[in-house]
């Protein structure tokens, strides 16, 4: 009679438990020779970007901090908060920080609300990807490439102008890009042109993302279509949103190249925003200090928003 595999196990006194395995531990020493194994692999990983970070982001910006104390002479002498003071003193640099609350202003709050407006349109309809390819179209194009389009048709001689003569309104005719603050906001719509695209396709995976149940139970509850945009899609629209207006409000702190190609900051420097300030006291003007202290109170500005912003929306307790 042959026995089988659970009969060869040797019998467990009667009455007793049958034998555990204990789990076998790592010394303490071992244990810990492990652990910083590991983090100097994962150091060893970590090492390329951070070296890579500190060579091209962390220290030009110290060398910025350290340049803006000292004066713009050939010898130049430490000057405290000299360079700092002219936001007090030069009127072109209040000008540009007042053009650069409007642009900020504009840049987010254009596209936001044309993207997702766009968006919601259209998210399903016959015409929709021709729609949708129009609109985003344009922000696969450079920022030059849009502001010599703007020039285009923003010149005295130019495309609106001519329009409106053909329509019999000369006198909305004018020159766009000669008078502030005309000049900066005709700047920031050609800005949001193109920047809306990326904001319909942020909002469209972010509607496309909302479960159809959602909307359905709100029907059925009698909600009506402003109501179950407002309080059944807005909402879950909000990662999107902060996304979108955490881009926008980066993007408008920094305007530059549209600027520069459109006006040059002109006329009179009445269009310079912070970025394009910048450049010209370093390059043209040939002032480095002033230049790299509009760089740090530009720097510092950008961070402070973000922070602030990313702060409040962000759900820090949740994550």
């Amino acid at each position: 009679m042959s026995t089988s595999v659970t009969d060869r196990r040797p019998p467990t006194p009667a009455g007793g438990p049958g034998p555990t395995r204990r789990p076998t531990r790592r010394p303490p020493l071992t244990q810990k020779w492990a652990t910083a194994r590991e983090r100097v692999t994962a150091g060893g990983f970590m090492a390329p970007a951070v070296l890579l970070v500190a060579l091209f982001l962390l220290a030009p910006f110290v060398w910025t901090i350290y340049r803006s104390f000292f004066s713009d002479t050939r010898t130049s002498p430490f000057s405290w908060f000299d360079n700092y003071s002219l936001f007090a003193s030069d009127p072109a640099l209040s000008r540009s920080i007042q053009n650069t609350l409007m642009w900020v202003v504009g840049t987010v709050a254009l596209p936001f609300v044309l993207g997702l407006a766009i968006a919601c349109m259209t998210n399903a309809g016959r015409f929709s990807r021709l729609a949708r390819l129009c609109v985003v179209l344009p922000y696969a194009l450079s920022g030059s490439a849009v502001a010599v389009v703007w020039n285009f048709m923003l010149t005295t001689d130019g495309a609106v102008n001519q329009v409106l003569t053909a329509l019999g309104l000369d006198s909305l005719a004018q020159g766009w890009l000669l008078t502030w603050p005309g000049n900066t906001v005709v700047m920031i719509l050609a800005n949001a042109w193109q920047a809306t695209g990326v904001a319909v396709i942020l909002f469209l995976v972010g509607l496309q993302s909302i479960p159809p149940e959602t909307l359905e139970a709100g029907a059925l509850d009698g909600a009506s279509g402003w109501q179950q945009f407002r309080h059944i899609v807005l909402p879950q629209l909000r990662p999107v949103s902060i996304i979108v207006i955490g881009m926008s409000l980066v993007n408008g702190l920094k305007s530059f190249d549209l600027i520069w190609v459109l006006t040059q900051g002109g006329p009179g420097r009445a269009t310079e925003t912070l970025a394009v300030s910048m450049y010209n006291e370093t390059f043209l003007e040939l002032r480095p200090g002033a230049g790299a202290a509009i760089a740090v109170v530009l720097t510092v500005i950008v961070l402070a928003a973000s922070w602030l912003y990313l702060r409040r929306q962000l759900d820090v307790k949740g994550v």
